[in-house]
């Protein structure tokens, strides 16, 4: 079935809707009862719970043979960067329903960043009211990065990063998270530890700059050690943080802030607000649009929260997918 057939039925009101519901998502958690009235509350709507990369595999797979038109993902950052790795493994993009993220994570970036917001139960009862009452549905297509590495299957997600914000995340994992805080008050509370890690991160190799080899699709190299490197298919991240300032006509954003800084403290406001074309690339920060890029290190890297190891005969390649197509209420 094309996406125009599953769009036509979406807005004929005889579309198939299929759920994946993470359960222990950090929102889902926390509003575990609302959530279920609210799906409970749509009629026929097809609900597959699943909490760990076998079980959305399977999940998924069985949403996919009842041939829905629309897949609901009721969790976080993590849980859909699985879904689209399986998705992107079995079938064309185009072959896919339509996707409708709900915040139901600790993290909820690519949600948030198309434009989902509110609680997990209030828009899933707009999702009921739009069933109920069909008309054009706003879609939002955007590409989806894929992380190629020898020796392990392709990765697919919306954000990869290295450098202090791949240690705030694995510093996110220790017993933090277990605090059960969420969305924007954790965020906070990790990039406060990572801008720490800016001060004191010399001294601890926990918190050390990357050390690393980027190749633009142009053949433009960067070589250095770097604070940490940022590439995103959103355009924005959590509370709104926005380090990009490229120009190029291209959909994979990425930005750059060297070791060798300078006047980092001056320089925050506009490298998360937006406002980064002020900063100069001759004093440590860089940012373009790109379609495809190569980087060799021997460290960790972070895709949509989840952790990865490159090797130093191993270059990470990334580059950006078809767009897919997303519903948003």
């Amino acid at each position: 079935m094309t996406l125009t057939t599953r769009i036509s039925r979406l807005q004929a009101g005889t579309a198939k809707v299929g759920c994946l519901l993470n359960p222990l998502g950090g929102q889902v958690r926390k509003r575990a009862t609302a959530i279920r009235d609210a799906l409970q509350a749509i009629p026929d709507l097809m609900v597959c719970e699943a909490q760990d990369a076998l079980t959305f595999k399977t999940a998924v797979e069985q949403l996919l043979q009842a041939d829905i038109d629309l897949l609901v993902i009721v969790a976080g950052d993590g849980t859909t960067h699985a879904i689209f790795s399986h998705l992107f493994a079995t079938r064309a993009p185009a072959d896919w329903p339509l996707i409708m993220i709900v915040p139901g994570g600790t993290t909820n970036m690519t949600p948030l960043d198309l434009g989902m917001q509110g609680k997990p139960e209030q828009i899933i009862q707009r999702l009921h009211h739009y069933l109920c009452q069909p008309t054009a549905p706003h879609l939002v297509q955007r590409p989806v990065l894929r992380i190629e590495q020898a020796g392990i299957p392709a990765i697919y997600g919306m954000f990869f990063a290295v450098g202090l914000v791949a240690r705030g995340v694995k510093f996110s994992r220790s017993p933090v998270k277990q605090i059960g805080i969420t969305g924007g008050i954790f965020t906070a509370l990790i990039m406060l530890r990572s801008l720490f890690g800016m001060l004191f991160g010399r001294q601890q190799s926990a918190w050390s700059p990357v050390t690393m080899t980027l190749t633009e699709a142009n053949g433009r190299m960067h070589r250095g050690t770097y604070l940490f490197a940022l590439v995103s298919a959103l355009h924005s991240l959590l509370l709104n943080i926005r380090p990009y300032w490229g120009k190029e006509p291209e959909p994979l954003h990425v930005t750059l802030v060297d070791q060798q800084h300078k006047r980092l403290w001056r320089s925050l406001w506009p490298l998360l607000s937006g406002g980064g074309h002020v900063l100069q690339e001759q004093e440590g920060y860089y940012s373009h649009n790109t379609a495809r890029l190569t980087i060799e290190m021997d460290d960790e890297y972070i895709v949509d929260g989840e952790l990865y190891r490159s090797a130093p005969q191993s270059p990470v390649t990334i580059a950006a997918t078809d767009p897919v197509t997303f519903l948003v209420l």
